[in-house]
């Protein structure tokens, strides 16, 4: 592999559940041994009331209460104290939830365990129509966005299709060149956005990012468009359900992909290898036909140009057909899902997308051009060219599967979306939630939000191809861009043999993905790229803020050990037990069983205790004294008379004076709570104290927690 690859594999390339818990760093954990070395607990560590290994030797019973839950395997371990638990076996108690959790199971399936994640990678024969179908499946719709620009300055300007092609195809062999080196030089994935990231700076990083979200998002809805078209083009009559069966495409691949890359793998290899081999007969029985003709092409039918032909509109033409390259991106960043060795799987598997994607794209423009083919409005242009070329029944397979590559072709932005999004968690730029794995070890958040931000851009645009193909080429050449130019930073930095042949690659791919890149962006900015360029920058701001905030967290909550001497400054700084001052406070509106048990346990407790109440009016706080006497005065009480019969506000407000007046006390407030059985009765009550917890969550310095008493059925 090389140095590089040496380097970068150091840093990890397998995904694990663990990453949602990153190590301390090592001053962290410096801090940590200090604030260790002077901990002071009145107890023994080991003076505990009841045995926390909960009997495993003795096979002790298991608590069956919270079925929901995952229940907690009894038994001996390796590690002699650990537990294990075991499968979410159990199903919730209510009849609903049951439903839900069967349905759930049955759409994607028993969980798998952590361990599972080393197997659940994908080989090279599964990888590649999964990786691929975005790929391959763009040349269904490449070639006619190329014609359907050059085609508005008359007939006569489809000749401009084959040198155009051309040059596209050099474009798609240098950023497939430039993509394999990318590949070894940083198999952990994420691609061009930590390439970006590396070389270019933390900007560059996110705005690629930006870019390839952009384009996932893009690419879901301009496959499922696409797919749904194809459909309409051979059935009519459905046209007007476009839309419902888009969003209900998108929420199958959706349940689908939340079963776990191996299996979403699975399910996808067949359509996108049944839609290769029916291309490739298609080639091959036209392409006959055109060489028993002498390969003399067919004049194309007349149009009436509607625009001149001009350096813009053939530049537009040009950007347009560059929307067939994309997904050439999506292998460098799943990297990490090959089985091992990783980056060699991986780009391997790159090099044949590349080849099969060269060989489809010419050989379709090659036989479009032969056969005298224009775009039109009511039948695509491949559905066209299988009306020519094959039999009823050759046409229907072909129009079935490609309706089928469309539709899973956004299969690919569902296994890099989330991917993406779990790197730029990891780096604190997105919500750490993506860093999650669901049940099935894939990246369920990340996997729901692309299929909302999907159907939120397919339903916008009324599911209409054309529409969404402008959006398409700025992200994905953005990304293109900054990926290759952070390549060529990365070749300069590491000397070594093949350094400049290498560099000479990438610059290459670099120049022509930003040639393609301004084209797309001034060509069809009044036609919709608007919309990215403008996406971009405040993706990035919105980047730089997540990032900001959990700064912010972090130096919130690393820990910082107090100075040798004296005790903490305020209540919230306190990191040893003997700096902790306690006042525990238990609100109490009425002296019943459950206000009773809060003073119990509070006094249990042997700190300073006040008891709080808040009256309506004098006459109200007059006869709870009495109560209180009555009971014995055994508490400090405090009372508050609220004439505008708030209870919230003023309880609140006193606390807060209260922690002003004393600001190194912690305050611990304990709630009486009413827990009832049945959710149909928690009509009936306020509540009360679940406001009164949100209240004084706010409140620096003040520990908030309930002593539930159970209401029997």
């Amino acid at each position: 592999m090389g140095a590089d690859g040496d380097d970068a594999a150091e840093r990890g390339t397998v995904v694990t559940p663990s990453a949602e818990f990153p190590p301390l760093d090592a001053g962290d954990r410096a801090a940590l041994g200090r604030i260790g070395a002077r901990w002071h607990n009145p107890r023994s560590a080991g003076d505990l009331p009841v045995d926390p290994t909960l009997g495993r030797r003795d096979h002790h019973p298991r608590p069956t209460r919270f079925g929901r839950l995952a229940p907690i395997d009894m038994f001996t371990v390796a590690q002699p104290d650990e537990l294990v638990a075991t499968g979410a076996a159990h199903l919730p108690g209510s009849r609903p939830g049951r439903a839900v959790a069967r349905l759930r199971r049955t759409l994607v399936g028993p969980p798998l365990a952590s361990s599972s994640v080393l197997y659940e990678r994908m080989r090279k024969l599964v990888a590649l129509p999964v990786l691929s179908s975005d790929l391959l499946s763009s040349v269904a719709y490449g070639p006619e966005a190329m014609l359907a620009v050059l085609v508005l300055a008359g007939s006569a300007a489809l000749g401009l299709a084959l040198p155009l092609a051309a040059v596209l195809v050099v474009l798609m062999v240098a950023v497939g060149l430039s993509y394999r080196q990318t590949i070894p030089a940083y198999p952990h994935g994420a691609g061009s956005y930590l390439v970006a990231g590396d070389n270019l700076g933390r900007t560059a990083g996110l705005a690629a990012a930006a870019g390839l979200m952009l384009d996932y998002v893009l690419t879901v809805s301009v496959s499922v468009a696409a797919g749904v078209h194809a459909v309409t083009s051979a059935l009519p009559g459905v046209t007007r359900w476009t839309l419902p069966i888009g969003v209900l495409v998108i929420a199958a691949l959706l349940a689908g992909n939340l079963r776990g890359v191996r299996t979403a793998g699975n399910i996808f290899v067949l359509p996108t290898y049944a839609f290769v081999v029916v291309l490739v007969a298609l080639l091959a029985v036209g392409w006959a036909k055109a060489a028993a003709r002498g390969f003399a092409p067919v004049p194309p039918p007349a149009v009436p140009a509607t625009e001149g032909l001009g350096l813009l509109l053939v530049l537009r033409a040009f950007s347009s057909g560059a929307v067939s390259m994309t997904g050439i991106e999506a292998v460098s960043n799943a990297v990490p899902a090959f089985r091992p060795t990783e980056w060699r799987n991986a780009r391997t598997t790159l090099g044949w997308m590349v080849a099969m994607l060269v060989t489809l794209f010419a050989g379709l423009i090659g036989l479009i051009h032969l056969d005298g083919l224009v775009p039109r409005a009511d039948e695509t242009l491949l559905s066209q060219l299988g009306r020519a070329t094959f039999p009823a029944v050759g046409y229907a397979i072909l129009q079935a599967t490609t309706a089928l590559i469309l539709l899973l072709a956004a299969n690919t932005a569902f296994n890099d979306f989330p991917r993406l999004l779990f790197f730029m968690a990891r780096d604190s730029y997105a919500p750490r939630r993506f860093l999650h794995m669901g049940d099935r070890l894939a990246f369920s958040n990340g996997l729901v939000a692309l299929a909302l931000g999907a159907v939120a851009v397919f339903v916008a645009f009324g599911g209409r191809t054309a529409r969404l193909i402008p959006l398409y080429a700025v992200g994905v050449f953005l990304a293109f861009t900054l990926s290759q130019a952070g390549m060529v930073v990365h070749w300069r930095r590491r000397p070594g043999r093949g350094r400049r042949r290498r560099l000479v690659v990438n610059a290459v791919g670099a120049t022509l993905s930003g040639l393609v890149l301004l084209t797309a962006a001034v060509a069809k900015f009044t036609e919709g790229a608007w919309v990215v360029v403008v996406a971009v920058p405040l993706l990035v701001l919105l980047f730089r803020r997540i990032h900001r905030h959990y700064a912010t967290l972090h130096r919130a909550l690393a820990p910082h050990p107090p100075p040798p001497a004296g005790p903490a400054g305020s209540a919230e700084g306190e990191e040893l037990p003997q700096q902790v001052r306690h006042l525990v406070i238990v609100p109490v509106a009425r002296l019943n069983r459950a206000s009773l048990r809060a003073l119990a346990y509070a006094a249990s407790l042997g700190r300073p205790t006040l008891a709080v109440h808040i009256a309506p009016e004098e006459a109200e706080a007059d006869r709870f004294r009495d109560q209180w006497r009555a009971w014995g005065d055994h508490l400090r009480l405090e009372t508050i008379v609220s004439p505008y019969r708030s209870v919230i506000g003023p309880l609140a407000h006193y606390l807060e004076a209260l922690h002003a007046a004393g600001p190194e006390l912690t305050l611990t407030v304990i709630v009486p709570e009413v827990v009832l059985r049945r959710r149909r009765h928690r009509l009936l009550h306020s509540r009360a104290e679940q406001r009164l917890r949100a209240a004084l969550r706010a409140l620096p310095g003040v520990v908030v927690t309930s002593v539930p008493v159970h209401v029997p059925r």
